[in-house]
């Protein structure tokens, strides 16, 4: 058995490494740039990366480094990773809450190392533990909340999204995970299930399943503001990713009822062009009516992926609930603009705005 667990740790030690490596700079980050965002995105992160893999696999051969590193992960996300341990492997085996308590006689390490953390910035550093290093924790704390509780709101959910499983070493994999907790995070693609439920949101924006789109839309539209701050974007990136094409003399536009934002936009780029709203929702078609006017064609119709197109340029908007997939491997147009969520970049593709999480993806035939 030990001689298996060697090999194991062997075959695996230089991702491992990594892992070390990562949270050694996370400290470096904390000492030299110690804001809240920092500490809030970098407590959610390793608590979801770095530590949760050495919960289920510690990276060293030898008891005292172990020791020595729970520590480190106790200082760099502000509680106890003793704690976390005993929470989160009664999570997978369902102990009796009972379990999950912490005997304080033992006094661990690394709780003792909380202790002194917190001590000392009250002690030595009090306005910043109370207005930079204690929101950052708490927003940390409320990120691995909506994590944890959105993994399994619906029963155990996985998320297989490239950027995220990148940057949080395969975590989305989380079916895959309870079935085999041991396996090392690099094996768990190739172990993905056939069967279970699968979101296209990582788990700690999840909520947003719940969130609809029309609402949003209706949202921007009573805020001058946020109107403003909306159309600018997007102009900006229908402009970089216009420039250099042949002009288009007709444009549709799917969905472009409810907020026509695409067509106010376009109508001041393309100002030739002859532009055709293309809706399900006659309500959503008389609101466009209000924005663009006569200027502009309005046909009450479902928009599918096959449906046959001869415009010049095409654009399918956030909230399109059919095949996005077909649209991108089998364009509809001689150039179609997709609006896509940050993470799904394809073809020539310009982000539209960090904050809004979205991108606009032009793909050709």
């Amino acid at each position: 058995m030990m001689a298996a667990r060697l090999l194991r740790q062997a075959k695996w030690a230089s991702w491992d490494s990594l892992l070390i490596a990562l949270a050694l700079a996370q400290g470096g980050l904390l000492l030299t740039w110690p804001s809240i965002p920092l500490i809030a995105v970098g407590m959610w992160w390793n608590a979801n990366s770095v530590s949760h893999n050495f919960i289920h696999r510690p990276f060293f051969g030898a008891r005292a480094l172990n020791t020595i590193f729970s520590c480190y992960l106790s200082l760099l996300l502000g509680f106890p990773q003793s704690f976390w341990r005993a929470r989160h492997l009664a999570h997978h085996f369902a102990r009796e809450r009972t379990r999950d308590r912490l005997d304080l006689k033992l006094l661990p390490l690394d709780i003792t190392a909380v202790i002194a953390l917190w001590g000392t910035l009250i002690v030595l550093a009090p306005l910043f533990a109370l207005t930079v290093y204690l929101p950052g924790f708490l927003i940390g704390g409320a990120l691995c909340y909506l994590q944890g509780h959105y993994e399994h709101a619906s029963g155990t959910v996985s998320h297989y999204g490239r950027l995220y499983n990148f940057l949080f070493f395969n975590d989305g994999y989380h079916i895959e995970h309870h079935s085999r907790p041991g396996m090392h995070w690099r094996e768990l693609p190739c172990q993905r299930a056939e069967k279970g439920s699968a979101s296209r949101w990582p788990a700690v924006l999840r909520w947003m399943e719940c969130v609809k789109l029309c609402a949003m839309e209706r949202l921007v539209l009573r805020l001058p503001a946020l109107l403003r701050f909306v159309l600018r974007r997007h102009q900006r990136a229908l402009r970089r990713l216009l420039t250099g094409m042949p002009a288009a003399t007709t444009v549709g536009i799917v969905g472009g009822g409810l907020f026509p934002r695409t067509a106010i936009i376009l109508r001041e780029l393309l100002p030739e062009a002859k532009l055709v709203l293309i809706d399900l929702s006659a309500g959503n078609l008389a609101i466009a009516n209000r924005f663009i006017g006569a200027n502009a064609e309005y046909i009450n119709e479902r928009f599918e992926p096959d449906s046959p197109c001869d415009f010049d340029l095409l654009t399918i908007p956030l909230a399109f609930s059919s095949d996005r997939r077909a649209i991108y491997k089998r364009p509809p147009a001689q150039a179609v603009l997709v609006h896509d969520w940050i993470w799904r970049r394809r073809g020539s593709s310009v982000v539209v705005s960090w904050l809004l999480l979205k991108r606009l993806n032009l793909v050709k035939r």
